[in-house]
């Protein structure tokens, strides 16, 4: 007997999973007995005595719900298989485990006596949500692709109407004869044109793979451009900007056009955000270089209403908006997603409703310095000037495009010849 109990007691010290022996209260817990591999799970000095080492007391649980919880499936099924727990280490850090665990009443106030087995599944959890995440963007990127493809089509179609409808509206608001009402109209008309153009011009900037001019650029002196231009808005609408940029940070091959593009987006949606809400706001902008992920991070953060958690899953597809009607179109996030995304970064955020909201732009750093090359283009010969009486060869299938052209270049005293294709 004596030799099995000898044989027991090197397994129960051997074995590489946390053995655990106590009790389990509502009120708190007792340890009988604990191994080596428990201690070490939960990072307790080897000497510590087992009746130390208490990692289901109620202040060792990342959530106390969880605690009701488990007590609560211990007494109704007397056991548990793999249950997810998150605890905490003796140095408060937290980690996460499975309980493989049996349990019987041991007094009438309902104290549980449980033998059970520990498993630190830290890395395992932190592997499932990296594969979660992954998930979830290649998904986006499907949805994205799909939506590109649609909304690039649209957009091309729509792009000729509104050319028709923009040269007839220019055209006679140029007649002198015009009554204030026409005139009012006819300008009215011709800005919501433009402001449908803008619009169309998202779309295809959203939907189609770009030609793009990049080179490494000063992130900092990006973010300090960018800020220049909103600072007269913002004096007036009360919008104070602070700026936390680090020193030193690594240069980033990127089009720095479009990278201002992404934080004007940023900066504008944080300066509405906070003004709908307090008339006034904070608008924090922040630089570093995480040098673990090799990439440079820009934070713009506002001290706004925040986002709702049902709503931040959605606030980069298209034509999401929380806006009144007319105030946005929707794709101002959308467009910044897709750039950050074709220059292999990411662009998340970081959300508590009613504490403001957090973005951040993560652009990889670029690994060598590459030497400027001259432009390999021809250079095109200079326009031609212009000659009234000169004869036009007008090409356009669109018809009502092409009579709008070919009447807007005969009032400027040229002789048109119109064709819908090279054949004709």
């Amino acid at each position: 007997m004596e030799k099995r109990a000898a044989v027991f007691a090197r397994l129960f010290e051997a074995v590489q999973e946390g053995v655990y022996i106590g009790t389990l209260a509502s009120d708190g817990t007792s340890t009988i007995a604990a191994n080596a591999h428990l201690k070490l799970i939960f990072g307790y000095a080897g000497d510590v005595p087992e009746a130390d080492v208490r990692p289901f007391d109620g202040d060792r649980f990342v959530d106390p719900q969880a605690r009701e919880a488990l007590l609560e499936r211990l007494t109704t099924d007397g056991s548990v298989v793999d249950y997810l727990l998150r605890l905490r280490r003796a140095d408060d850090s937290a980690v996460w485990v499975e309980l493989t665990a049996r349990a019987d009443t041991a007094s009438p106030d309902g104290t549980l006596r449980i033998e059970g087995l520990v498993r630190d599944v830290s890395e395992r959890k932190k592997l499932d949500d990296e594969t979660r995440d992954i998930y979830h963007q290649l998904l986006q990127a499907e949805k994205m692709a799909a939506l590109g493809q649609t909304i690039s089509g649209v957009a091309h179609e729509l792009n000729n109407p509104l050319a028709t409808i923009f040269s007839w509206a220019e055209r006679l608001s140029q007649k002198k004869t015009l009554e204030d009402s026409v005139r009012r109209g006819l300008e009215t008309i011709l800005g919501e044109s433009e402001r449908a153009a803008r619009i169309v011009r998202n779309l295809l900037t959203f939907a189609r793979k770009r030609q793009t001019t990049r080179a490494l650029v000063d992130i900092n002196q990006v973010v300090r451009e960018t800020l220049a231009l909103r600072a007269y808005e913002q004096r007036l609408t009360n919008v104070t900007v602070i700026d936390a940029l680090a020193a030193g940070l690594p240069q980033v091959f990127a089009d720095g056009h479009q990278i201002q593009q992404v934080l004007l987006n940023l900066v504008i949606n944080g300066e509405q955000a906070m003004l709908s809400a307090n008339g006034r706001g904070v608008l924090v902008v922040r630089s570093w270089h995480d040098a673990g992920e090799e990439s440079v991070v820009l934070e713009i953060n506002d001290d706004g209403p925040g986002i709702p958690n049902d709503l931040q899953p959605k606030i980069f597809e298209p034509f999401f908006t929380t806006k009144e009607v007319g105030q946005g179109t929707g794709l101002g996030l959308t467009v910044a997603y897709a750039i950050v995304q074709e220059h292999g970064g990411r662009i998340r955020v970081e959300s508590n409703p009613g504490s403001g909201a957090s973005f951040f732009v993560e652009l990889p750093v670029s690994g060598a310095r590459l030497p400027v090359k001259p432009s390999t283009h021809a250079r095109l010969p200079g326009p031609v000037d212009a000659v009234v009486g000169a004869s036009i060869l007008l090409v356009e299938d669109e018809t009502a495009l092409a009579s709008a052209v070919v009447d807007a270049l005969g009032d400027e005293g040229y002789i048109v010849e119109r064709a819908a294709d090279g054949e004709e």
